[in-house]
């Protein structure tokens, strides 16, 4: 780097400089922790409350234990937000170090990527107008009905069990936010997504009525941090050995209270669903 003289121009560059780093939260830190290897994480920032945006910010319960993580272990990560539709070919393609987008753990995917321990426990749920309650009481009644999902989800794979993959009568969207609102609009009878999104979603939506239907047949997902098949470095080491230390220590179930506000169980390490699809 060249050096400048003149103080004027160094505040100026600095200024520019903080201003870019402000506007683009791929440039933001997550802990502090000793010199060295800075990881990428590509985060999907459209899955609240697990990984979206506000002010400018990607925060949510995924970035808050890949936060704690760091600390544990002396780490230091940068967020870049990244659709979802590309996350896994930054691994690929060496444009990242991890994906964090409520990935679900399954046979499938780790065919092509390794998986930490699991983070957190999830299921899907069938979320309806309130008049709908008696209409929608399982994904056997969903067959004939316009259900709105996340392209590419567990739940989308859900829907097109029942309907075929082939079914215009499955309303796909790039991100859940946009499926939950063709639900609100009226565009659809019903949405499937993850129970943790639906839930959030509902309690941020207090002068709407819902109903939600847990159906028999939903299994158990894990998430799991993602990273690149073979990787030769301690990375795994360290992510499973810094949620194995939050979730002793109680900083998992404190960052688990403050965004899902109960004391659900944490998910055994090394447990898994075998369940297709994503999104999770």
């Amino acid at each position: 780097m060249k050096l400048f003289k003149k103080a004027a121009v160094l505040a100026i560059a600095s200024a520019l400089l903080l201003a870019a780093c402000s506007k683009n939260e791929s440039a933001q830190s997550a802990a502090s922790g000793t010199s060295g290897k800075t990881y990428i994480v590509a985060i999907d920032g459209t899955y609240a409350p697990f990984e979206f945006i506000q002010d400018d910010k990607i925060i949510g319960f995924s970035r808050d234990v890949l936060d704690a993580v760091a600390e544990k272990e002396g780490m230091k990560f940068e967020y870049r937000n990244t659709p979802w539709e590309a996350i896994f070919a930054t691994l690929t393609k060496g444009d990242s170090d991890i994906v964090s987008a409520s990935v679900t753990i399954t046979d499938e995917r780790k065919q092509s990527f390794d998986f930490t321990d699991p983070y957190f426990e999830a299921t899907q749920l069938i979320i309806t107008p309130a008049d709908k309650a008696g209409e929608i009481k399982s994904m056997a009644d969903l067959k004939e009905r316009r259900v709105s999902v996340m392209n590419g989800t567990t739940g989308s794979a859900a829907v097109e069990k029942i309907q075929g993959t082939q079914s215009s009568l499955i309303k796909r969207f790039e991100n859940m936010p946009l499926a939950l609102k063709e639900l609100v609009s009226g565009g659809a009878d019903a949405s499937v997504g993850d129970n943790g999104v639906v839930k959030y979603f509902i309690a941020n939506h207090p002068d709407s009525k819902f109903n939600t239907v847990l159906d028999p047949s939903f299994e158990k997902e894990y998430y799991g941090f993602v990273l690149r098949k073979g990787r030769e470095d301690d990375l795994m080491k360290k992510m499973n050995a810094g949620i194995a230390a939050i979730k002793a220590d109680g900083t998992y179930q404190k960052i688990h209270d403050k965004w899902f506000g109960d004391a659900a169980a944490q998910p055994a390490a090394g447990s898994a669903a075998s369940a297709a699809g994503k999104k999770s």
